[in-house]
């Protein structure tokens, strides 16, 4: 089984964001990961349609998902829209912006209705939202794994719990994919 994690990353926080996860998917035995960044602009659409899960990722930047997610959303139109080379593949998504609130889940919606579009079914995250920085699912986001970085090295943020937020969404994704392909 393989999970796909497409991800934008400006300055480096969402990519260890993208990397969590993928440490995430890796918990559960025969599920592998495979990072694909689009700021590369080579993206491998055979290995997005040979996937069994799509994990969307992408700073929030003034409101919505970085250019380079949205050119990837619309490069995706001939290669994998109009054939629905997609359709029923497991989807969900992350993000990552300097403020708390930042407006982030305006992101995830963006890549949920991008992923409702291609017959995706969407993932959220089953955590209650924590209450204190230590805590799993401290931003409290239920469509996607959400996290806060300050204007710092990727060295110091997003902070654990979010990272480990992050992890917990790629295995939950793992898990969920396993049951549908199992049962496909």
């Amino acid at each position: 089984m393989l999970v796909c994690i497409v991800y934008d990353s400006g300055y480096g926080h969402t990519q260890k964001q993208a990397e969590a996860i993928a440490e995430g998917v890796h918990k559960i035995p025969g599920v592998d990961a495979q990072l694909i960044a689009v700021a590369n602009d080579e993206i491998d659409w055979d290995i997005l349609a040979g996937s069994d899960a799509i994990i969307f990722g992408s700073p929030t930047y003034n409101g919505t998902i970085s250019a380079r997610l949205k050119k990837f959303m619309e490069d995706s139109t001939r290669t994998a829209w109009i054939p629905q080379a997609w359709r029923n593949k497991i989807a969900a998504g992350f993000t990552n912006s300097g403020a708390m609130h930042g407006d982030k889940l305006n992101s995830l919606i963006t890549m949920a209705l991008f992923a409702a579009q291609h017959g995706m079914i969407w993932v959220g995250l089953d955590l209650f939202p924590g209450k204190n920085s230590g805590e799993l699912n401290r931003v409290g986001g239920w469509l996607g794994a959400m996290a806060q970085s300050n204007d710092e090295s990727p060295e110091l943020s997003p902070i654990q719990s979010d990272l480990e937020t992050a992890r917990h969404l790629g295995q939950r994704v793992a898990e969920i994919t396993q049951q549908f392909v199992s049962k496909g």
